[in-house]
């Protein structure tokens, strides 16, 4: 039996690790980002997004702003370069 905390708090489905899309309405333009980490209600489908991934969303989406595309679709970086 999974702990209590993995339990979605709407419905009481089970949470997973998944990845979902996310979108924004930017008024002048639609973003996309594909493959974003989130945990995931297996029967309810509610998502949270961790702040870690929300400040790197929150990052493509400012560029996409200063682009001024109508549409933008992008992956989720998965991978970061790591200093030695």
């Amino acid at each position: 039996m999974k702990n209590i905390k993995d339990r979605c708090p709407i419905c009481q489905g089970y949470k997973v690790e998944a990845t979902t899309t996310f979108t924004v309405d930017l008024d002048f333009g639609v973003v996309v980002v594909r493959h974003v980490p989130a945990i995931v209600c297996e029967q309810c489908s509610t998502e949270w997004i961790d702040d870690v991934n929300a400040e790197k969303l929150e990052s493509l989406i400012n560029e996409a702003k200063v682009k001024h595309s109508m549409v933008e679709i992008s992956e989720f970086p998965y991978f970061e370069k790591k200093v030695s």
